[in-house]
């Protein structure tokens, strides 16, 4: 039996098809645009092979969207059929019912059928990753690191993929709140695998978060290396060079980012609209004018404000049409976030609770309605974690949520947000923080003159 680049045994017993596997796992780690060519050369070499349907299927799931469950269904029906040949082994059976559980609403089961097989080998980095993968989409930031400690000692420098294991070991670090360790971690990380995006990226998390910005925006710049070759995570990684240059005032450059890098393909993909929506109402809030960038976003959530998905991505779009002020769609998208929460699938649970008020709270702060957007948006701020993403992207709704209770008037509570969001950087001071923390002295101060008239 052929072992894998994961020190995996694997059922396939053609060598050229092993190879192709392996490159798969490389380019699954490395964030690479080519992962579906290797699959796709897999699947015609080997078309009996379950775990590259498991794959195909858990990698269609990992897109959020509402047509992409067809084809995930189709590959869980494919991977059911080729197990059913028998053969597979442990590893391969745990990846088939993982999909097949994801399929079913139940990703937070899917997690555990991939730990079984991490538990019968901990050297394999690629269980490691998708668990990290669905765990970061689940908000499951104290699961991740867990996760990732039990097996990183069976990563040591004599394992082929160590540097991909360490970057995902510095982005639980760094969303766990321990950034000094999540900085040497991920520097580590790219020692080992010069094109780890997800390290690199997650010492970018760690400068963002420490208010390190001339760091950050160096890092990115000296690391081309670690994310030039990838698919749409280098917008990603534009995002986060936007967002260093956004504390800086910058503006006029972030702009130029959005244009040029980060909405340079006009994609619907989730991660990447989220990138965009969350940057132009950041630049918002600071009272930039953003033109009529909306519009393209605003249009794009219509079509997809259906999926109900994933709370993250609904959320995102919400900030669209709320951005360009279209309340009936927005309302639209509301509803169904409600009825998507009434399913008792895993994403049906988030979308009750923090999603619905969420939703909520954004569409009121698109109309002007701060006093209802605060209420809503502070009710939903405590459990904003279980959404997913990381502490960088959830940002911008702790934003709106402060400024909205900004513009409600509710100091006391809006000073106790900004001190909760400086605290999990460590009491790291950043643009915003300094910003509304004066804007909340100037308001307590002219409240006496206001009762006086």
């Amino acid at each position: 039996m052929h072992t894998d680049i994961c020190n995996c045994q694997v059922s396939l017993t053609d060598a050229a098809a092993v190879a192709e596997w392996n490159g798969m796992i490389l380019g699954f780690l490395s964030h690479a645009k080519t992962v579906p060519g290797y699959l796709k050369r897999l699947l015609e070499m080997s078309p009996d092979y379950a775990m590259a349907y498991a794959a195909k299927g858990l990698f269609a799931m990992m897109m959020g969207k509402r047509e992409l469950i067809a084809a995930a269904q189709e590959a869980n029906q494919n991977a059911q059929n080729a197990m059913a040949q028998g053969g597979a082994t442990r590893r391969e059976q745990s990846w088939c019912a993982a999909l097949d559980c994801w399929v079913n609403g139940r990703p937070l089961q899917a997690v555990q059928c991939i730990e079984s097989a991490l538990r019968d080998n901990p050297a394999d980095t690629m269980s490691m990753k998708v668990s990290h993968a669905i765990r970061f989409m689940m908000g499951d930031n104290v699961g991740m690191r867990r996760s990732i400690e039990r097996v990183i000692a069976a990563h040591d420098e004599e394992h082929a993929l160590r540097g991909y294991a360490l970057g995902c070991l510095s982005f639980a670090q760094e969303e766990t709140g321990d950034y000094a360790l999540a900085e040497k971690s991920g520097l580590e990380a790219l020692q080992f695998a010069p094109d780890d995006a997800w390290g690199m990226h997650s010492v970018a998390h760690v400068y963002d978060m420490t208010h390190q910005t001339q760091a950050g925006i160096a890092l990115i710049e000296n690391n081309t290396r670690a994310w030039g070759h990838c698919n749409n995570f280098r917008y990603h990684v534009w995002w986060h060079k936007a967002l260093l240059l956004l504390d800086l005032g910058e503006y006029d450059a972030v702009l130029g980012l959005y244009d040029t890098e980060i909405r340079e393909e006009k994609t619907d993909d989730y991660r990447d609209f989220s990138n965009a929506s969350s940057l132009l109402l950041r630049l918002e809030l600071e009272g930039v004018d953003v033109g009529d960038r909306w519009s393209e976003l605003a249009d794009l959530a219509e079509s997809r404000s259906g999926d109900g998905c994933l709370v993250f991505a609904d959320l995102h779009y919400m900030l669209a049409l709320a951005g360009d002020n279209r309340p009936d769609a927005a309302a639209r998208l509301t509803a169904n976030v409600a009825t998507t929460a009434q399913g008792s699938a895993d994403q049906a649970h988030v979308m009750k609770d923090p999603g619905v008020a969420a939703a909520e709270g954004l569409a009121a702060f698109g109309e002007g309605q701060y006093d209802l957007a605060f209420s809503k948006l502070r009710a939903a701020q405590p459990k904003f974690q279980i959404m997913g993403g990381s502490h960088a992207q959830r940002d911008v709704f702790e934003r709106v949520t402060i400024d909205a209770g900004l513009r409600a008037g509710r100091l006391d509570e809006t000073a106790a947000l900004v001190a909760e969001r400086t605290a999990l950087r460590n009491g790291a001071v950043d643009a915003f923080t300094d910003a509304r923390m004066k804007m909340i002295a100037r308001a307590r101060a002219l409240k006496p003159t206001v009762a006086a008239e």
